[in-house]
């Protein structure tokens, strides 16, 4: 196997880093949202929803969550049987429902929340501002990456198999 070049090696440490730090985040962080009785799956749309601190349609949702329609339904319905969150018919498309959190569903994502601020202030401390700011535009380009075709994500074309999970 030939050596890759030096902006090839550090493009796959960075995407690899962050599939091992993403599941680190989330082993990190669940004891926090399990504290609640939400599950891991559940505190995404359930966080968001909270953070927008307005109703959202279900499509927008699932989009800002990255989570497909019928996996999100499946959550929102744990959601809804929890009393967090109320779906309901648009009344400008009955077609659409709208998400909103009740006044436990806000209760919970506020103190989830604090608690995640906290334990971020912790993980994160020795990470700059400009570090922060740099990781995000990183993170932009995965998400812009994403959106692409295949064919056009990557003008190369890589042998089946060679990637390992950590090497993605």
């Amino acid at each position: 196997m030939r050596a890759m070049p030096t902006i090839d090696v550090l493009r796959q440490s960075v995407s690899s880093a962050l599939v091992i730090a993403s599941r680190q985040w989330r082993r990190t962080s669940h004891s926090v949202i399990a504290a609640y009785n939400v599950s891991e799956a559940c505190a995404t749309p359930l966080l968001i929803a909270g953070r927008l601190d307005a109703p959202v349609r279900q499509v927008a949702l699932a989009e800002m969550t990255g989570i497909e329609g019928p996996s999100l339904v499946r959550l929102l319905d744990q959601l809804c049987a929890a009393s967090l969150v109320r779906r309901e018919e648009d009344p400008d498309d009955r077609r659409a429902k709208i998400i909103s959190l009740t006044d436990e569903g806000r209760t919970v994502t506020a103190k989830i929340e604090k608690e995640l601020i906290g334990l971020r202030a912790d993980v994160l401390q020795n990470v700059t501002q400009e570090d922060l700011e740099a990781t995000l535009r990183v993170f932009a380009a995965f998400k812009l990456g994403a959106a692409m075709p295949a064919s056009q994500a990557s003008s190369k074309s890589h042998p089946a198999g060679t990637d390992t999970e950590e090497g993605v």
